[in-house]
């Protein structure tokens, strides 16, 4: 007798839930015995040695919560690309799993992680036939296939960006993982509304292990997901929210972009400001998102709960705005959630100074600033 779905993703959200906690703590002890190790410097946060290697524990939840319902799965509920498309995440995942794991141990440079994580981009691309030939352009009129010399680089950017971006975020006690939860949260709900078992399935499993894992990881922290963990949930991020563009027509162009929304924007910020004060564009320095909040006086946890409350706000404009793609109104709505959100951006980034730190280039904030004094004079003089 076949399992109902439904109970089918509680448990095994149930089980990626508890390997998370179980194996956490065993990973953490791993992590001091073979040195994957986080000390304090001027650009970080933290003031003594943290266990990094977190990723593997979110990794070994998954996985096993996969193999562990696997057999479970009503016979039809998956179509054969369904079962390449889970095959694509597990092999292209535990290459970089295990890319980020050596880079907390060793410190791997740029170029090496990049090698690595093109390689496991082409795994999924190359390897099992996933990518991106469905694009459904704002003011288009329905989804265009787009010629393979054109969808394969565009996948493989795809992926090695988004991994990369959620690698960025990485610089407070649950602030990574908690936006990758966030986003996954919004592809479940997505999906769920789409009817898109195996993204749901996925989608779930990987919400378990983040959730297990952000037990450990909210501040104060006990262990850091490390690049094992950033770079795997920023690899899973950028594959799951892919799989619309080939299997159903209501997710639009946008849509991907805002569930990433929050890591994408800071990522783009990060490249703007180290490119206009002359710095290589792949540089670290203390100009992102979570360190502007604190130089504004807000502390660690809250900073933390203000970057997931943006990142929730990106997750619903997605929502609504894939919910509403296949109605009449759709280009309009597309149009508008873009243009709102774009200003609000602008206006945020102005106002905490996330490309500007001396906070003195704000055209849009001295726009509007000019066009209210104006006002004011002019109701002053009738």
């Amino acid at each position: 007798m076949d399992m109902p779905v439904g109970i089918l993703y509680g448990i095994a959200f149930a089980i990626a839930l508890t390997l998370a906690l179980v194996m956490t703590p065993i990973v953490k002890k791993l992590a001091f015995a073979v040195g994957a190790i986080d000390k304090p410097n001027y650009r970080k946060v933290h003031t003594r040695i943290m266990p990094r290697l977190g990723g593997l524990a979110i990794y070994i939840a998954f996985v096993g919560a996969v193999l562990a319902v696997g057999p479970f799965i009503p016979e039809g509920l998956l179509r054969a690309y369904d079962y390449d498309m889970i095959r694509a995440i597990l092999v292209g995942g535990t290459i970089i799993v295990a890319l980020g794991a050596l880079d907390d141990r060793f410190e791997l440079s740029a170029k090496v992680k990049l090698v690595g994580q093109i390689a496991a981009a082409c795994v999924v691309v190359f390897g099992f036939g996933v990518k991106i030939d469905l694009l459904n352009i704002p003011f288009g009129e329905a989804m265009q296939p787009i010629a393979s010399w054109i969808s394969i680089p565009i996948t493989i950017l795809w992926i090695v960006g988004v991994t990369n971006a959620i690698n960025l975020i990485d610089g407070l006690d649950g602030l990574a993982a908690g936006v990758s939860g966030i986003a996954i949260a919004t592809i479940l709900i997505m999906a769920a509304i789409m009817g898109f078992v195996p993204v749901i399935l996925l989608s779930t499993i990987l919400l378990g292990g983040i959730i297990g894992f952000l037990v450990y990881n909210f501040h104060p922290a006990k262990i850091f997901m490390g690049d094992s963990g950033a770079l795997f949930l920023g690899f899973c991020l950028a594959t799951l929210s892919m799989l619309g563009f080939k299997q159903v027509a209501i997710v639009s162009f946008v849509t991907p972009l805002l569930i990433i929304g929050v890591p994408l924007s800071d990522t783009f910020f990060a490249i703007v400001r180290r490119w206009r004060s002359g710095k290589p564009i792949f540089a670290p320095d203390k100009g992102h998102l979570h360190h502007c909040l604190q130089e504004l006086g807000f502390g660690h946890r809250r900073t933390v709960l203000i970057i997931w409350g943006i990142a929730a706000f990106f997750g619903a404009c997605a929502i609504v705005q894939s919910t509403f793609t296949q109605s009449h109104a759709a280009n309009w709505i597309t149009f508008i959630v873009i243009f709102v959100l774009m200003l609000c951006l602008q206006i945020g980034a102005e106002i905490i100074g996330i490309v500007d730190n001396s906070r003195r280039r704000r055209p849009v904030l001295n726009l509007l600033l000019r066009n209210r004094l104006k006002t004011q004079a002019e109701s002053r003089s009738e």
